[in-house]
């Protein structure tokens, strides 16, 4: 096929940062080819309040009109039963659960979930989706690493559905072989983003190179096989989340013993395209319009609003460019100065 037309694509995890970096990359949402966007709260400060929340997505609407963002809260103590009914009220549709020290912007995160199960009860009650992002902290004493974090973390959500199966969780940019396993094995309210990136890479593109590292890091070809393939597969409760992470060149390419580079991988201004290149190199671009839309709509049950116009990709080549600025921020994308297969149509 030379062109391909998508409903209404959706991204169900981006991080769009605050002013003056969010002026550069939230309109790349719909540059990328993107209608909806799930927002992460771990800014700074973190979003942990409905007013919060609500006060964000008018900064983000007022850069960026012609996307629909969909704002969650940081799991912390000052989430209450109280202001879970608030915020479902407001319209906030999420509560993201940080780990405490494993990735951009989570120092304050958990060290405990049973603390917060009263929230988890209300958020259960309300409707509100529980994202977790499925690391625990690196741990010499248990043997526990950047390489093996997720695979550790898997009996907390196991636990957490058993606990609450009404539930809605999202395990968010899984990378291994036994997550998706995992998810696999769970109940119906238990859904998983992939990120392009996990798609793409294993733990030799990292090794040494900070613009490809991030939270969690990719692992072995067997684990980015397992990913493949269920995107391959169709199965319905795996959906994108890019997890697309602007950081300053400068952040992400020194390092220093006691500052190491940030994580983050960067892909909004070339998302659709990237996504459908990459499936189209393991034989699923048959399933673009499941992955980037159809599944993660379902899931989250966002439908497309009516007289939507879909968004069509044609087979000519994109150059990705080295790095995209305004003012004085920058940012430099994944894969920056390589050729995609597909561009979007004009």
């Amino acid at each position: 096929m030379d062109t391909i037309s998508l409903t209404s694509p959706a991204d169900f995890h981006c991080h769009l940062r605050q002013p003056p970096m969010s002026e550069l990359v939230t309109p790349h949402v719909s540059k990328g080819g993107f209608r909806l966007a799930y927002i992460m709260p771990n800014t700074k400060p973190p979003i942990t309040t409905t007013v919060q929340a609500i006060e964000y997505k008018k900064q983000l609407q007022k850069i960026e009109p012609n996307v629909e963002f969909l704002m969650t809260l940081y799991l912390s103590p000052d989430l209450t039963p109280e202001e879970v009914k608030k915020a479902k009220a407001a319209g906030v549709v999420g509560v993201k659960s940080y780990p405490r020290g494993v990735t951009t912007g989570s120092e304050g995160g958990i060290e405990s979930y049973e603390v917060y199960y009263p929230v988890f009860q209300a958020m259960e009650e309300a409707g509100l989706v529980l994202n977790l992002h499925g690391e625990v902290p690196s741990d010499a004493t248990h043997n526990i690493c950047v390489l093996n974090a997720e695979i550790a973390f898997l009996p907390h959500l196991l636990k957490l559905h058993t606990e609450f199966p009404k539930l809605k969780i999202v395990l968010e940019h899984a990378t291994t072989r036994q997550s998706v396993e995992t998810v696999k094995s769970l109940g119906e309210t238990v859904g998983c983003t992939i990120t392009p990136h996990h798609l793409a890479m294993t733990a030799d593109d990292w090794a040494g190179n900070s613009w490809h590292f991030c939270k969690p890091v990719a692992k072995f070809p067997d684990d980015r096989q397992a990913l493949q393939d269920i995107i391959r597969e169709g199965h319905p409760r795996f959906f994108l989340g890019s997890d697309s992470a602007p950081h300053p060149p400068k952040s992400k390419s020194t390092a220093m013993p006691s500052s190491p580079c940030a994580a983050g991988i960067y892909t909004s201004p070339i998302l659709l395209p990237l996504v459908a290149h990459l499936l189209e190199s393991f034989g699923a671009l048959h399933r673009l319009e499941a992955f980037v839309s159809t599944n993660g709509r379902k899931y989250y049950e966002y439908e497309v609003p009516q007289g939507t116009a879909p968004v069509k990709l044609e087979r000519a080549p994109l150059q990705i460019e080295e790095e995209w600025k305004l003012d004085g921020d920058a940012v430099v994308p994944f894969w920056a100065g390589k050729q995609l297969n597909w561009s979007i149509a004009q």
